[in-house]
């Protein structure tokens, strides 16, 4: 056995953990399916204070939009208080003052807030947005998510009930899931995760995270887990786990779903799941020893590691590329029938998002598989994105907090490549061409040596790495005309029956007064 074939056949073992974890997760899932999570009964008197607070950073076409959704929550006006968060260095914070403005007027408390300085990204502006109200409960929303009326009716009883539930998360729905196969393979994607891995975490007394938005906080919870802390890019993931070592217990209600924009763009995409790779091993780093050091029962810490590493599967994935033509090049060092075995268990993942779409969507589950094999090239396709963003994680604490833009797509005729947000193909592009190259000249070399069995791998590595980056650089072309950074106001009121009213305001300064 040479070097590499031992390198080999580590990177198979490693992969097959994640492999082994999804497998884990099936049969947690099945196990407890059928287990409901009924609303507790509350009387409408007695609700708590609620604060609910939105993130802002530059998002001029989804702030009005999050702000209608967020004033048209049922729940009494007089414990109802929301934060519009807004550090934008764009127009979007004229647009937000006013929206807010003409929910003032009509008796909301509404307040848009705005710090000094972007100290802290995300999580500075959570903690400043505490600092500044006495809530009993935080709901947290990202500006393109647009919560359900009845969302706090649905989640706050669940916390007023059970003291000892320090978070409830909900769903993630897409507004734009058929706007083109790359969102309907991103549903397919975060399906898996809302529609089988939470249930088993969460009714398994795993460690579960908080996915940053879409989700209601206990202030106590918050304040002995921690609190928000900015040294790593996923504060939501960071501070999930530390409340849970804590000893605080979380819900998910998968029945309560918050629909949200999916990026239209594979450099936005790229671009999120690079900020998740960061900031995922980031928190790896930082709370892999107090994990491990809890008290907790081993089977909990090993998934919630194997969970924190998760993105490890990417680096593991481009290294497992790169080491294949020196062991098609290189004599006696041909593959093992052991790689096979464990490659058996990499079938635990797919069964996770085929499982998923069952559950969620039983009518038509079938036609949203069609999305799979887009789904299967563009995860690879972005391998190398996370390895470089992993990388930066284990090496170097916080970062830039860089935003994903978002569009307000809601219909397939809706546009957004002549948007002020748009990208250019980034800098992950060229290392994405050199390894689909690689990956040809490999394909080309198991030809050679007659290593059928590689091809289709080394196959699916060129396809993804030359398709993501083609979408890239095709997507980022720039185009004649860019949307204006000050667009016509809809004033599309949502009201306490979630009907819409329009009227006849333009393009032009609010007159009206403005609190926060």
């Amino acid at each position: 056995m040479t070097l590499f074939t031992l390198i080999q056949v580590l990177i198979t073992i490693w992969l097959a953990f994640y492999g082994l974890n999804a497998f884990i997760l099936l049969c947690l899932y099945l196990r407890h399916r059928r287990e409901s999570m009924p609303t507790p009964s509350v009387d409408w008197e007695t609700l708590p204070h609620v604060t609910v607070q939105v993130p802002v950073y530059n998002e001029l076409h989804v702030v009005e939009r999050v702000i209608d959704h967020v004033a048209a929550l049922d729940y009494p006006r007089d414990k109802l208080h929301i934060q519009i968060l807004d550090d934008s260095t764009d127009e979007t914070l004229w647009l937000s003052r006013g929206r807010a403005a003409l929910y003032c007027e009509r008796g909301a408390d509404i307040a848009v807030l705005r710090r000094p300085d972007r100290s802290g990204f995300k999580a500075g502006a959570l903690n400043w947005g505490m600092s500044q109200t006495q809530g009993e409960f935080i709901a947290i929303f990202d500006a393109d998510f647009c919560p359900p009326p009845d969302f706090l009716l649905k989640t706050i009883p669940h916390l007023v009930k059970n003291p000892q539930v320090g978070l409830v998360q909900t769903r993630w729905a897409y507004l734009n899931a058929d706007y083109s196969p790359l969102t309907e393979a991103q549903a397919l994607l975060f399906d898996g995760h809302f529609g089988v891995e939470q249930i088993a975490r969460c009714r398994s007394g795993l460690f579960m995270n908080f996915n940053g938005t879409g989700g209601v906080w206990r202030r106590r919870c918050i304040e002995e887990g921690g609190g928000w802390e900015d040294d790593t890019l996923c504060e939501d993931l960071d501070l999930s786990y530390r409340a849970q070592l804590a000893g605080w217990k979380f819900l998910y209600l998968r029945d309560v779903a918050v629909p949200a924009e999916l990026p239209p763009q594979i450099t936005a995409f790229k671009r999120q799941q690079f900020r998740w790779s960061k900031g995922t091993a980031q928190t790896l780093r930082k709370l892999f020893g107090p994990i491990m050091r809890s008290k907790l029962p081993w089977m909990k810490k090993v998934l919630g590691v194997l969970h924190l590493s998760s993105y490890l599967a990417h680096s593991l994935m481009v290294l497992h590329l790169l080491i294949s033509l020196p062991l098609l090049l290189l004599p006696n060092s041909g593959r093992l029938p052991i790689e096979d075995f464990f490659g058996l268990l990499g079938l635990g993942q797919p069964l996770v998002f085929i499982l998923a779409q069952q559950q969620l969507y039983p009518d038509d589950w079938w036609r949203r598989l069609r999305a799979f094999p887009m789904m299967l090239t563009i995860g690879v396709g972005i391998a190398w994105c996370s390895t470089r963003a992993a990388w930066r994680g284990l090496t170097k604490w916080g970062g830039t907090f860089i935003r994903t833009p978002k569009f307000r797509l809601e219909d397939k005729d809706d546009n957004w490549a002549d948007s002020c947000y748009r990208l250019s193909a980034d800098e992950n592009t060229p290392g994405e061409i050199i390894l689909a190259l690689y990956a040809l000249v490999t394909t080309a070399a198991a030809f050679a040596t007659e290593e059928y069995a590689l091809i289709p791998f080394t196959l699916v590595y060129a396809i993804a790495f030359g398709m993501v980056a083609g979408m890239g650089i095709a997507q980022g072309r720039p185009t004649r005309q860019r949307r204006s950074l000050r667009p016509t106001i809809r004033l599309e009121m949502v009201g306490p029956d979630n009907r819409k009213t329009q009227t006849n305001e333009a393009q032009k300064p609010w007159s009206h007064s403005w609190r926060g």
